[in-house]
């Protein structure tokens, strides 16, 4: 098979075609909350706990993870669309109207199906992407709760199991 170049827009394409969970990274910026919808994260290691996430090199949320040293990934239920949605969208109060609790340092969504607080232990270059590796320092999640997948640019749930 002779090896193609192909191009960013093709390689999108591609891999929208990998589903993956939705999540909200969370941090703060001084005392104002940050947020944004991703669906770059991932599990790393159970010894040490980590998981990293990757943010674009061009947003706010990448800088203040950076200056603030810790995040939370909120992992999105099956009913949480409108949310991936808000925080997906350029708005100057993403916060504005969503329930969240501040007992660690960042908000974490109360309406998430599952929620890791990090600090973060590495940053790494990735293209234009920074990874932060974060090392776990709290971590809860709802039992019996359902996902909310991203697939091919739309958003879906898990078929019940028979």
């Amino acid at each position: 098979m002779a090896e193609t170049l192909h191009t960013p827009v093709d390689f999108r394409a591609t891999m929208s075609r990998l589903a993956t969970g939705v999540s909200v990274i969370t941090t703060r910026s001084g005392s104002t909350p940050i947020g944004m919808t991703a669906s770059a994260v991932s599990a790393l290691s159970l010894d040490p706990l980590q998981l990293l996430v990757c943010i674009s090199n061009h947003l706010y949320t990448r800088t203040a993870i950076a200056e603030h040293g810790r995040f939370a990934v909120n992992v999105l239920g099956e009913d949480s669309e409108h949310l991936a949605r808000h925080f997906a969208a350029s708005k100057a109060d993403k916060f504005a109207g969503v329930e969240t609790i501040d007992d660690h340092g960042v908000p974490v969504l109360k309406d998430a199906i599952a929620a890791v607080v990090c600090d973060v232990a590495e940053a790494l270059p990735g293209g234009d992407h920074t990874i932060f590796v974060g090392e776990v320092r709290y971590c809860e999640h709802k039992a019996d709760s359902r996902p909310l997948l991203h697939f091919a640019g739309g958003f879906g749930a898990l078929r019940a199991s028979r």
